[in-house]
């Protein structure tokens, strides 16, 4: 994957360079060398078959010249029984170069496709923040699936051809120099339009591969909010827009085949025209008695095999062109660098955690707004053990600060330390196994229940996972699946309720057991009666861990240590409830507007 990543920067540096030929591909090659075997033996297997077919027209210019000619029939039958052993031959190198070419693009796209999915893992929030799902799913799938075709069966007739059409040449020149001329002029006239019409085709594949991609990332975000769009009775309106995008993109695809086309038509014209004209010529010269038939024959054989081979080359180069376009978007996903990365020599955490947190002066921006700030020099500091609840107005910055805390993003100024080490000093992953999360939007992955409780921690065992789901009250309903712990909860837990979903979340939580817990609204999708439950098996996960709690409802915050009000990304208040009350500030005017919001619901009920 180095070596992908190196070529790129090299690619960008000059990108007229790389549209004009299949540079690209030659980044697959450090793929193709891990399997070395398999393309010494793909490699053995294309030649002989090569050799096999180029030794036939030797065999059929004997026969006429020497039995026909001769009327002599041991030689006749003697050389047909050889022309069955060739055949016998080129069938067993024709199955070996299949098995080998295609094994071999099979376990290089495999290898392609994990290191692509590996890289996307440690890339950082900012890549995703600025890109669709649908595109890189594309890219994974699609662009792996055309450049498999490159490794092995357009590999395959690309090589095949290549040699018979060099070794063609070569016994046309050993059979006739004369007639090999015409042959040899004709060359250029269509190795030329082939280069010159194959940067069209890989321009305009590659076109065609970007605009199915942009069809592909809105489905994908269609079909993932599906109820949205058949509540909102949208079904038209976006079949309609996923239609406009296919018909884009099959006007692109229409245009890359128009090229190939041309270019096929030009190259089958200008090799069989060669073909005939020395065929012509060679007809004259046996007339003439000056060239015996068996010679003929055998030139024109080597001819057609030259002119199919070339005719070949030029439907493959088509082909070449669309994986060297999928080759490329592949590059430029393993040329992105994480914007969070670990520094060269990391600092280690110390060991046993405290869970000590603070905040010296930060500043913040997302990159995608960067003239909005969302924090202004915050300033804080946490203990080990300590409870604080951040609250205030939508938009304040509550969930940036765990953002932050987490390093997906790193502050434009000022330190954030935890145990007393700056984050941008040490691995990111070693800081995240410190932190057990809580997302107000719990992730449900189309996995078990079981399998989504340990997500955090994989390889935990089944009573341990049985313990966190019953401390989160998900014991219940789980055992009331239908096949319990090992039921599929569908694509984002659409099977479940959000209480449930909260819940999974929730125990996933308690079985990661880290020294610092963020709880990001972690009771909001409960109703009242479990709330108190999974409160009081949140209350007993906080003792003796560093608790971050971001909420809106006091009940969540009365008994946390300290309340920090956050107020266009400044700490504008710091206290508990009885004294932040008593302040009557932002704290005190969210608390009666939700005290009263709750007077009217309780009135409604």
């Amino acid at each position: 994957m180095e070596y992908l990543l190196r070529d790129d920067k090299t690619a960008k540096a000059e990108p007229t360079k790389t549209r004009r030929n299949l540079n690209p591909l030659r980044r697959l090659v450090p793929y193709v060398l891990r399997y070395k075997g398999m393309a010494i033996g793909a490699c053995s297997f294309l030649l002989l078959a090569a050799l096999t077919t180029l030794s036939l027209p030797l065999a059929v210019r004997r026969v006429i010249d020497h039995g026909f000619i001769e009327s002599n029939a041991g030689l006749i039958n003697s050389y047909f029984g050889m022309l069955m052993v060739l055949a016998g031959v080129l069938a067993i190198a024709s199955a070996g170069r299949y098995y080998f070419v295609i094994t071999l693009g099979e376990r290089v796209v495999a290898d392609l496709r994990k290191d692509v999915f590996t890289h996307l893992t440690k890339l950082s929030p900012t890549f995703y923040d600025a890109s669709e799902s649908g595109e890189i799913i594309s890219r994974l799938v699609g662009d792996t699936t055309q450049v498999k075709s490159a490794v092995g069966p357009t590999a395959s007739i690309f090589l095949r051809n290549a040699i018979l059409f060099l070794g063609a040449l070569t016994m046309m020149v050993a059979t006739s120099p004369g007639l090999s001329l015409i042959v040899v002029g004709a060359i250029p006239l269509i190795v030329l339009p082939l280069v010159a019409f194959g940067r069209g085709v890989r321009r305009r594949s590659r076109s065609a591969q970007d605009t199915l991609a942009t069809a592909t990332a809105f489905a994908s975000e269609a079909i993932g909010a599906m109820r949205t769009v058949q509540a909102f009775t949208s079904e038209t309106m976006v079949a309609s827009r996923f239609g406009d995008a296919v018909d884009d993109a099959f006007g692109a695809a229409r245009a890359s085949i128009k090229a190939r086309s041309l270019l096929t038509m030009i190259a089958i014209f200008l090799i069989f025209s060669s073909v005939i004209a020395v065929l012509w010529i060679g007809a004259s010269r046996v007339t003439a008695g000056t060239l015996s038939p068996g010679t003929l024959s055998q030139f024109l054989l080597y001819a057609v095999f030259a002119a199919g081979a070339l005719g070949q080359l030029s439907e493959v180069w088509g082909e070449l062109s669309l994986a060297a376009g999928a080759a490329e978007r592949l590059s430029e996903l393993l040329a992105e660098t994480p914007a969070i990365a670990a520094p060269v020599s990391p600092v280690s955490m110390p060991a046993p955690a405290s869970g000590r947190i603070r905040f010296d002066n930060v500043s913040f921006a997302y990159p995608s707004r960067p003239d909005l700030p969302t924090l202004n020099g915050l300033s804080f500091t946490i203990d080990p053990g300590e409870t604080v609840a951040i609250v205030g107005p939508s938009g304040a910055g509550k969930s940036t600060i765990f953002a932050l805390l987490e390093r997906f993003y790193d502050p434009l100024d000022g330190e954030i330390r935890v145990d007393g080490v700056d984050l941008k000093m040490t691995d990111p992953e070693t800081l995240r196994a410190r932190i057990a999360l809580v997302p107000q939007d719990t992730t449900i992955f189309a996995a078990s229940a079981r399998d989504n409780i340990a997500f955090g921690a994989p390889g935990a065992p089944k009573g341990a996972i049985a313990a966190a789901a019953r401390q989160a009250l998900a014991d219940g309903f789980i055992a009331a699946l239908p096949e319990g712990y090992e039921t599929l909860l569908g694509e984002r837990g659409v099977t479940l309720s959000g209480g449930q979903r909260q819940r999974i979340a929730i125990a996933r939580a308690l079985l990661r057991d880290a020294p610092v817990l963020l709880l990001d609204e972690a009771t909001s999708a409960l109703d009242a009666e479990s709330e108190v439950l999974v409160q009081k098996a949140l209350d007993d996960l906080m003792v003796g861990r560093t608790t971050l709690v971001i909420a809106h409802r006091l009940a969540t915050v009365l008994k946390a240590d300290r309340i920090l009000v956050v107020d266009d990304g400044r700490l504008v208040e710091e206290g508990d409830h009885r004294s932040l009350i008593a302040r009557d500030g932002i704290y005190a005017r969210l608390a009666r507007l939700q005290f009263e919001a709750g007077r009217i619901d309780a009135a409604a009920e």
